[in-house]
């Protein structure tokens, strides 16, 4: 019964691998434009799968991933930033490590992988309604925001976004 389970949790290992490895062999650099630093493309999570990362942090917490999804929205004075889809309605928002680089302003709708540290902040007020100004919001728009706001935040190191 022993060497049974053994061989099953083998399988199963094997397998697990062999998926995560399938996607980095199906990564092409040639149908991606690279920002940031380069990274090699190995075990890629989907937005349902980081938005399950997510939900186990804390505030303090850091998690180094890579994850792929469509970018939402991106900063329209700069790039300097960009909101990647989740799982449901959540968003993850994306700053540049160091401010050293940034993203195309016409990436919104573009499929991105994103390399570095995910974690758990509240952005204050004028924060919030600074993100909203650099996005293009009516000042009607920004002036309804009144409350800090819990987000999804990502500290990205390198992003690979789809030609």
């Amino acid at each position: 019964m022993r060497k049974i389970n053994f061989i099953l949790l083998m399988l199963l290992l094997v397998g697990t691998a062999a998926t995560a490895q399938n996607k980095a062999k199906a990564f092409n650099a040639d149908n991606y434009a690279s920002f940031g630093e380069k990274f090699k493309v190995n075990r890629v999570y989907n937005k349902a799968e980081m938005m399950k990362k997510y939900k186990k942090l804390k505030k303090g917490d850091t998690l180094v991933v890579q994850f792929e999804s469509t970018i939402k929205s991106v900063c329209k004075k700069k790039g300097c930033w960009m909101k990647m889809e989740l799982a449901g309605d959540d968003k993850s928002f994306v700053k540049f490590k160091d401010y050293a680089f940034f993203v195309p302003l016409n990436a919104d709708n573009s499929e991105a992988i994103v390399y570095g540290k995910a974690f758990v902040d509240v952005e204050s007020v004028e924060e919030l309604r600074h993100y909203a100004k650099d996005a293009g919001k009516s000042k009607e728009e920004i002036e309804k925001i009144t409350k800090p706001e819990t987000t999804y935040a990502f500290m990205a190191d390198g992003v690979y976004i789809k030609k």
